[in-house]
């Protein structure tokens, strides 16, 4: 799935050695009738096996339930840990009701009827993040958003590691954080963790040294009953005393900024105090700012659009709460390349460029990538919309795109939200969007795959539709 991270089997075998036997705080710890404590998990996906084998090694007693009649990570299971029985198919509640607490993954919604019985009959329901908050010592900087949240933890990252810092990056990003537990956690100054709102939701000890709520746009509103309530799952990264880092050009993210919390702000206009981050015109360039000190010009950011501009703000933002000094930031920022499937240049053939945004699964970060450029664009979109709305693609259309190619299942939804804006086309997959977009594009324009779309209905993952999309652009070369 989109949230989900991506661990190769081979990195799953070699941190098998890397959990420490540390003494449970809180969570695991002997019981007087059994011995153990019996802990389920919902969902044999990457993080779910993660939870297994921590649980596993600190004395639990596991057992797994999944709705799928084959999980991704069932072989891997038996081969590793066969004493650990996995139940598949419809959730049954004797399942839920055996446990002393249920571990949770992420795409697995809270609301389901099993977990709530749970809870009802007082069975603590916890998430993967949850479990390692309650294990570590060293501070956290927190970072979410509806987009940038991977391009923002990783920078951050980075400019820890320039300055010397010993850091962790995991979370939704790409590292179960349970795989983070080793030896070493103890001597580490920081873990930048990217958090979904899906793991936010079954957190409840995170007290981050800081926290960012990048931007806020519709999405997963086929789990949330409504944007309110997506809002409000994602305002529970501002837990504790730590500093907020926050977007103040988005009223979204500042209506979720709790009444009397400490913050910095950065956004695309000038600093409003000496504290803020933002964008500046001076000399005829646009200059990266904090207050009144200019940073460093647009012209020496690697990454493309403006969007991004805003992500390396609120990665300085979030660097400097850990004393991160703004030299090591810049020598970071100078040499990061971005992520994959990140508005990535992929090709530049006959003055038309091509740009791998496979990772914008939703309206907002669709928006952002039309937003960010100043070329004009031919536009492939669509799949799996999630219940949004695409009304908002609407403007940014009607500026930037000379035409829309569509593919995927919300196709027709699509159209019908921007018809007769622009020539549009439908594809019937993302070969036949690639040849319509050669053949309407022209000198100087940019084609952009940025779906605004889950990738469920005709690929796994973002990754695998992004490396499709790479592969049949290089065969123009």
């Amino acid at each position: 799935m989109d949230y989900e991270p991506d661990l190769s089997v081979d990195r799953i075998g070699n941190t098998q050695d890397q959990i420490v036997m540390m003494a449970a705080r809180t969570l695991i710890r002997e019981s007087n009738s059994t011995g153990k404590r019996k802990a389920l998990v919902v969902g044999l996906g990457q993080t779910g096996f993660s939870c297994v084998r921590f649980l596993v090694a600190k004395g639990a007693d596991v057992s797994v339930v999944d709705s799928r009649d084959l999980p991704p990570m069932y072989r891997i299971l038996q081969e590793q840990l066969p004493e650990v029985p996995v139940y598949t198919g419809p959730f049954e509640d004797k399942h839920f009701l055996a446990a002393d607490f249920i571990v949770v993954s992420p795409g697995v919604a809270l609301d389901h009827a099993a977990l709530q019985n749970a809870r009802e009959n007082g069975i603590e329901v916890i998430g993967d993040v949850e479990l390692f908050l309650r294990e570590i010592e060293a501070p956290v900087l927190a970072v979410t958003g509806s987009n940038g949240k991977s391009t923002v933890t990783a920078l951050v990252g980075d400019m820890c590691l320039q300055h010397g810092l010993n850091v962790e990056v995991a979370g939704n990003i790409g590292v179960p954080v349970l795989d983070l537990l080793r030896e070493h956690e103890r001597w580490l100054d920081c873990f930048v963790l990217e958090l979904s709102s899906f793991q936010l939701e079954s957190i409840t000890s995170l007290r981050a040294h800081a926290a960012a709520l990048l931007n806020l746009s519709e999405d997963h509103l086929d789990r949330y009953a409504s944007f309110d309530d997506y809002v409000q799952v994602k305002a529970r990264i501002f837990a504790g005393d730590g500093v907020a880092v926050v977007n103040r050009n988005d009223t979204n993210v500042i209506r979720a900024l709790p009444p009397g919390k400490q913050f910095v702000s950065f956004g695309g206009d000038a600093p409003p105090t000496k504290r803020d981050y933002g964008l500046v015109e001076m000399g005829g360039l646009t200059w990266l700012a904090r207050g009144g000190d200019n940073l460093i010009p647009a012209t020496s950011v690697p990454l493309t659009g403006r969007h991004n501009l805003l992500n390396v703000l609120a990665a300085f933002a979030l660097a400097e709460q850990m004393n991160v000094s703004v030299d090591s930031c810049i020598r970071a920022v100078e040499q990061f390349q971005g992520l994959p499937h990140r508005m990535e240049l992929v090709l530049e053939k006959d003055r038309v460029g091509w740009i791998n945004d496979s990772k914008a699964t939703n309206i907002g970060a669709t928006v952002a990538a039309l937003n960010g450029l100043t070329t004009p664009v031919v536009l492939i979109a669509g799949g799996d919309g999630k219940g949004a709305d695409f009304f908002a693609l609407r403007e940014p259309i009607i500026r930037r795109a000379r035409a829309v190619v569509l593919i995927g299942r919300d196709a027709p939804k699509i159209e019908r939200s921007i018809t007769s804006l622009v020539p549009v086309v439908n594809a019937v997959d993302m070969k036949d969007a690639v040849s319509q977009a050669k053949s309407l594009a022209l000198s100087g324009d940019t084609v952009l795959l940025s779906p605004a779309c889950a990738s469920f209905d005709m690929y796994d993952n973002f990754e695998q539709r992004g490396e499709d999309f790479k592969s049949l652009v290089q065969e123009l070369a």
